[in-house]
Formats: structure tokens, sequence, C-alpha cells
């Protein structure tokens, strides 16, 4: 049977006497007796100064919402959160702590196939568990992996905030930098700052995201690890869209050369990975931003062929550069058709900021634009609600971009 509120509060407050429970929550000694023996129900505020008092880890707090009368399931639900709670604030054993690195893992993991709005509340509700269990007593090594965990954790959330073009994002690098320091792991906030340089670099700031990527490399300091690997090929990028072709094939050779040196375990599909199909996208996009065509086709293709047809925002990408291409060599037309097949091509979910502001810097480099019938087709595409301009992805288009 569960127990009540009043049976709870009875067997949390012990020996201590009525009075000093009253005194300790500011309320009356009758009125605890009277939640004691049921005959009257707390608020919340009440609840939560017992919860206190009481050191009762959220306890109470979870009893009083469970209020009598209310649904089976509501009170099933509002028991186990309480409980998990209560679980989650205590001391870590190495098996939980492992179990929340390899949950930090998943979702990083995730980036790579999931849509950012459907993976947003489980980042919410585990940034919940992890201040829970940084508030409990944890011996310093545990609070040190802990923390390593909440910087990886807002990396992602800051990732997945811009996926949905909210600017909020930017706060987020500042709280990962602040854990990764504290944490004193130079690997992890190398990886914050390449990770941030990639948020200068789409809002337009092309030397604010060069000197993030050199702050990245400079925290790196030689270490075989994933925050050099992301920060050459988005300074290759940005020299690109700057017209410095000698930097740009300096960093992009740097880039594989960061690439090769990783551990095979960080050169995977994951926000904190970095990948040969990432590679070839990002070459591909510099080569573009060059306009060199030929061998920006090349990368582009071998970059199709590596990632998995899972992978929705990167192949998008790919496609839309293989559409600027062709846009470059004259053919609008097609490449317009290109850029509108990619979109219709995804699911909702999966047509994030990123995207759509790729397809339109598309429509603004193209003079033809205004002239062209399948030009006109993607603006128009474009100048729907987000929730219209992508396909149901029930067919499968040429390249296999839809699942």
């Amino acid at each position: 049977m569960i127990e009540t509120f009043g049976q709870a509060l009875r067997r949390l407050r012990g020996s201590r006497s009525l009075r000093d429970v009253a005194a300790l929550a500011a309320c009356g000694k009758s009125y605890i007796a009277d939640l004691e023996k049921d005959r009257r129900f707390p608020s919340r505020e009440i609840a939560a100064a017992l919860d206190r008092a009481l050191g009762a880890r959220g306890e109470l707090i979870a009893l009083a919402d469970a209020r009598p009368g209310a649904n089976p399931l509501d009170q099933a639900h509002v028991l186990q959160r309480g409980l998990h709670e209560s679980l989650t604030a205590g001391p870590l054993s190495d098996h939980s702590l492992d179990d929340v690195e390899y949950t930090v893992a998943r979702h990083g993991r995730a980036t790579r196939y999931r849509a950012a709005a459907e993976l947003l509340p489980e980042l919410l509700a585990g940034f919940t568990d992890l201040r829970l269990m940084l508030c409990g007593r944890q011996s310093a090594p545990v609070r040190k992996r802990l923390t390593i965990s909440v910087a990886r954790m807002s990396g992602l959330m800051a990732l997945t905030l811009l996926k949905l073009g909210d600017g909020r994002s930017a706060a987020w690098w500042g709280t990962g930098r602040a854990a990764a320091a504290a944490a004193e792991d130079r690997a992890t906030l190398s990886w914050m700052y390449a990770q941030e340089a990639y948020q200068l670099y789409y809002g337009g700031d092309l030397e604010g995201a060069l000197e993030l990527a050199g702050r990245a490399q400079q925290l790196a300091g030689g270490l075989p690890c994933v925050g050099p690997a992301l920060a050459a090929p988005l300074a290759a990028r940005a020299h690109a869209l700057l017209g410095r072709r000698a930097e740009t094939s300096a960093a992009l050779a740097e880039a594989e050369a960061a690439l090769q040196r990783l551990d095979p375990a960080d050169a995977v599909a994951s926000a904190f990975g970095y990948s040969e199909s990432q590679f070839r996208f990002h070459g591909g996009n510099a080569l573009t931003h060059l306009r060199e065509t030929g061998p920006a086709g090349e990368q582009q293709e071998r970059a199709l062929e590596l990632y998995p047809v899972s992978d929705h925002m990167d192949r998008a990408l790919v496609r839309l550069d293989q559409a600027m291409c062709l846009a470059i060599a004259g053919n609008a037309a097609e490449a317009a058709a290109h850029a509108t097949d990619t979109l219709a091509g995804l699911r909702p979910g999966h047509l994030s900021a990123l995207i759509t502001y790729r397809a339109a810097e598309l429509v603004a480099r193209v003079p033809e634009a205004r002239t062209v019938p399948e030009m006109r087709v993607l603006r128009e595409m474009l100048a729907l609600p987000p929730g219209e301009r992508a396909g149901n992805g029930a067919d499968q288009s040429r390249d296999g971009t839809r699942p």
C-alpha cells in the first residue's frame, strides 16, 4: 500500500517534537498534527518547507503532489519521480557514474540522426538529474566526472538550440566552458571552443570563428583529441569564405592530419567525435566557397557515400553544396531543382534552421533567381511556415536522402 503524506511525515519526524518540526517549517504545532493524521493536506510550499526541514530529499514534495483522489496513474508517476530524485541525489557508485557517462555519449550519437526538437526534452531531463547529483555529497573524483558530463551536455544543449534557431544557445557555450575549466579537462574545453566556433561561423562572424578555432587548437596542445579535428576544417571553411586560398589549403591539410591522429573511438558519428564523412563534407564546402567545383564535387560524392542515410542534416547540407556548385557552373534551374528536392525529402523535424539558411543562401547568390521558374519554386518553399516546407519523407529521393 502506498504511504500517505501523513504517514511519511510521522516517520521522518522520528523522535523530534511536533513543536520543533512546526518551528522549522514556520507553521503551527496543531497543523503538523493534523497533517500526520491525514486530516489536512499541505500546500506545495509547506510540503517543500517540511521536506527541507526533515531532509526528505523530495519525498514529501512528491507525496504532496499526489493528492487524494488523483488519477492513480498520475500518482504513480509522481511517486516514481520522487523515488528517482531521492536515488539520484545520493552518493554515486562507479556503476552509476558509468551509466551517466554512457547516457551523455548516447545523446551525442543521437544528434547525428534525431531531430533537435525530439532530443531537447531528454537533454532537459538529463540536466535535472545532473543538478541533483551535483547537489549531493560527492567525493572530489566523482564531482570532477560529473562536471565533465555537465560540460558535454551543455555543448549538446547549445548545438540543439542552434539547430532550432534559438539564439539562447550562446549562453550554453559559456556554461559548458565554465564546467570544463572547473574540471581542468583540456580536451573537453578544446571541444567546447571548436563547437562554439561553428556557431559564430554560421552567424557570419568569420574572424570570431577563426579566433575560437585557434583557441581550440591551442588548448589541445598536441593532444590527439576531437577539438583540433573539428576546429581545423572550420577554419578552412572560414578562410575560403574570405577568399584566402593558401590558408584554406593549409587548414584542410591540418584537418586531415588531426583526423588521422584521432583514436578510432573518437572517429565516430557523434557530436563528441569527428569522422571522415564530416571531413569530406567540410572540405567540399570549403572548396565550394572557393568556386572550385570539380574538387568540391569529388568531396561531396565521397561524403554522401560515407554518411548513413539516417544522418539527415549533414546529407542535406552536402546536397545543398552540390546545388551551389551547379549554380556556380551556370545551371541555375538544375541547382534550384536539386535544392528543392533536398528540402522536400526531409521530414519536418529534420528541416533545421541551418538547412533553410543554406538553401536561402543559394537563392541569394544566383542572379537569375527571379527569372528561373525552378528558383521561384524554391523561393516559395522557403517562404512557407517551417512545418510546411518539408515533405513527408515517404518516398525515396534520388540519392537515398529520405529514410
